[in-house]
């Protein structure tokens, strides 16, 4: 089977692990992962954040390495045929993006057309801007994330930090310390199979 396309959907200072790590995993597996920004082209450059729990209330935030979008906005956004599945990652990125009309719908497009979405940490503040898609579903987040989950018709699953969540072909994570959980439960869903001899 050849390899899916996964439409990445960030943000200035979006999670660096979510996007490197992600993209570099499905990649190395025969994907071919499209990160794109709006108002972005391939071969921009957009800063990415390293969020970390160091004995606070709430998480760090820090600068994290530049990240090279591969796909320019605007073309991507008239190919989204094209795409198996769609990737909302988290950090700061999705709180300003999931007001941008042309990012609701892309999300919407996935929706309708009951593609897989995945999201993990904020990225699933992407997807409630979007009326209907987490109705009914159960989904993993940061917890901070738990009001507007519960409020758009989802519930909240508290997972543990190295756990990912799968309902139908959405699948969800509460951030980058279940990246590999994640990953695995995506290429599942891709239909991605990896054998050891």
């Amino acid at each position: 089977m050849s390899g899916k396309k996964i439409l990445m959907l960030t943000g200035e200072f979006t999670e660096e692990y979510e996007i490197f790590v992600y993209q570099q995993a499905m990649e190395a597996v025969g994907h071919t992962v499209h990160v794109v920004c709006p108002d972005k082209k391939a071969g921009d450059l957009i800063k990415t954040s390293l969020h970390d729990f160091e004995g606070d209330q709430t998480y760090t935030e820090k600068l994290g390495h530049f990240q090279v979008i591969n796909k320019t906005f605007a073309e991507a956004e008239k190919q989204l045929d094209q795409y198996h599945a769609v990737y909302c990652a988290g950090g700061r990125g999705p709180e300003y993006i999931r007001t941008d009309k042309r990012v609701q719908a892309m999300v919407r497009h996935f929706h309708d057309t009951q593609k897989p979405i995945f999201t993990i940490c904020h990225g699933v503040q992407i997807l409630i801007a979007v009326d209907g898609v987490v109705r009914g579903k159960k989904v993993g987040a940061l917890a901070a994330c738990e009001p507007e989950v519960t409020l758009a018709g989802g519930t909240y699953i508290d997972l543990s930090p190295t756990e990912a969540y799968v309902d139908g072909t959405m699948v969800s994570a509460k951030g980058w310390t279940a990246l590999a959980a994640f990953i695995r439960e995506c290429l599942k869903v891709l239909g991605t199979e990896i054998r050891h001899n």
